[in-house]
């Protein structure tokens, strides 16, 4: 559990936690699984009840799903190598506005308090895969902005992996624009090579549900969850064998 003071963009501060689990903590060779574990404070994208926080059912709590039954796998089907977990907090408190000013560092505050002091001192792994909005019906992966930008190699891997393994319809051959998310902090500030699996179109458009009130288990596919599942544990087993 790492604490942390998260400092709000509106001027509020909170007692935050990153919660991380480590597998394999004796192996030198190491991938990184996060998602965030926050929901949005208030519905902005909603008609009715915009103070209300959100549940969050794909915006955070998707990720944190697919994790959780990905280390239970691993419990029972050991492999080869290291895994860390982490599930970032303060996330999805950020700065939302039209206007032209730079609110990058409003959001992802566990990224940022992670980034900067990691729970290892000088931690590394070899790459690193973010869920986020992973668990919605009819979900689309495109190629994200800052995975291709820091990552293209491995975003290429992945996707093309995906679509061996019969995932094409969710692993599209599209690219949307670079999102301000965990993994641009990741990148930025521990070097380590991350990419953003994220439910987002080639013209930049989330789901309708986005930040309202929505965003419950109604919009939630198990064969969504499954097939992020199966294609992060296929990049885990086939990394343990050396053919990924």
């Amino acid at each position: 559990m790492q604490t942390f003071e998260a400092q709000f963009y509106h001027g509020k501060k909170a007692n935050a936690v990153n919660i991380i689990g480590a597998i394999n903590p004796e192996k030198k060779k190491r991938i990184l699984l996060c998602a965030h574990w926050d929901s949005r404070f208030h519905a902005d994208q909603d008609t009715k009840r915009k103070n209300e926080p959100i549940l969050g059912a794909d915006d955070g709590a998707s990720g944190v799903a697919v994790l959780l039954e990905i280390a239970r796998v691993i419990q029972k089907n050991p492999l080869d190598i290291g895994v860390d977990i982490i599930f970032f907090d303060a996330e999805d408190q950020g700065h939302s506005t039209t206007k032209n000013i730079d609110t990058k560092n409003t959001w992802c505050l566990g990224a940022q308090h992670w980034g900067k002091k990691p729970h290892i001192p000088n931690y590394s792994a070899s790459f690193g895969i973010l869920l986020d909005m992973v668990g919605s019906k009819n979900a689309r992966f495109a190629k994200e902005g800052y995975s291709l930008q820091y990552a293209p190699k491995l975003t290429h891997k992945v996707w093309k992996l995906a679509q061996e393994k019969g995932s094409g319809s969710y692993f599209v051959n599209e690219k949307t624009g670079s999102i301000t998310d965990d993994h641009y902090f990741v990148n930025k500030l521990t070097g380590i090579p991350t990419i953003d699996i994220i439910n987002r179109t080639a013209e930049g458009h989330f789901g309708d549900y986005w930040h309202t009130h929505k965003d419950n288990i109604d919009v939630i596919s198990k064969r969504t969850l499954g097939a992020v599942g199966n294609v992060v544990l296929e990049i885990l087993y086939q990394t343990a064998e050396g053919k990924f």
